[in-house]
């Protein structure tokens, strides 16, 4: 797998994710299947990670990396925005 194929498993695995994904994780996504052998490992996702996360720093939603793994959350200034969606009674 190329770089280019592991970073769009990787955003789509983040942005189709509930919770956050650690990056013990997100290392199930590189495992050879029939040998359980990993084929891209935890250096090589951080790289990736933040070349993901500097893809998408000027749009309006960021990867961001917190204590329980990472996640894609909408930027704080587009807050007011968002809760147009849901306004408080």
């Amino acid at each position: 797998m190329n770089t280019a194929d592991a970073k769009r498993v990787l955003e789509t695995a983040l942005l189709c994710a509930h919770e956050p994904l650690t990056i013990q994780t997100m290392k199930k996504l590189f495992i050879d299947g029939s040998e359980q052998n990993e084929i891209i490992g935890a250096d090589t996702i951080k790289l990736m990670l933040e070349e993901v996360r500097s893809h998408w720093s000027e749009k309006g939603i960021m990867l961001v990396a917190l204590s329980s793994g990472w996640r894609f959350q909408s930027r704080p200034e587009m807050r007011a925005f968002i809760d147009r969606l849901n306004p408080e009674k």
